[in-house]
């Protein structure tokens, strides 16, 4: 009886992930079978919030479930990053005419974006960090403050301070006198301004 009742319960485990799979597969078809001015509307959204985007994070969702892709989407909304699947040929044209419009390579495939708009750094360290926790999403690179880069480059970036942490640097030395103010404001920018000249220097060369 044991025996039976394990089996049944694998029985149903599978059935759940090739429901899963079903319905992924589904959004996928769905989105393939847009009529014209659906697909119009579709390009419309999107350049709207590439046009906005001080980050677009570039990812592999292939193997994903249902669930994982809610929770993912779910840990990215509460920081203010959108996660859109989308289907490539739209996704070219609606980045025409965007800082996105560097990265048209990068829509091949199961794709799946996040996008960061009042923090560039965010997003990147949001959908690094969900990595971490399921290998099945592979971050295939980014497009950071108009700036194409890869895996590598990304996990620098990702070490940056928030804007939230800078914010309250900026804060704390708002009690600072003047001097030490300006050497303080001087010293945050020229180590950010570094960090990104030298992944791009990393990056051309």
């Amino acid at each position: 009886m044991g025996n039976v009742s394990g089996q049944m319960s694998q029985v149903a485990i599978h059935l759940i992930r090739i429901c899963d799979l079903h319905a992924c597969q589904g959004l996928w078809e769905r989105r393939s079978h847009l009529n014209k001015q659906e697909k119009k509307q579709v390009i419309t959204d999107l350049k709207e919030k590439l046009g906005k985007a001080r980050s677009v994070v570039f990812t592999d969702y292939k193997g994903m479930t249902v669930a994982e892709m809610t929770d993912l989407r779910r840990m990215l909304n509460s920081s203010s990053v959108d996660y859109s699947v989308v289907k490539n040929t739209l996704a070219r044209l609606a980045s025409q005419g965007t800082s996105v419009s560097v990265a048209v390579d990068a829509f091949k495939g199961p794709v799946g974006i996040a996008i960061g708009y009042d923090d560039p750094v965010l997003a990147v360290k949001q959908v690094l960090a969900f990595g971490k926790t399921n290998e099945k999403l592979k971050v295939m690179g980014a497009v950071v403050e108009g700036q194409m880069y890869g895996l590598q480059d990304l996990k620098a970036i990702s070490a940056l301070p928030s804007r939230e942490v800078l914010l309250s640097m900026l804060a704390g030395t708002l009690q600072a006198p003047m001097s030490k103010l300006a050497r303080a404001l001087s010293a945050t920018v020229t180590s950010f301004a570094y960090a990104m000249e030298s992944l791009k220097s990393t990056k051309n060369n």
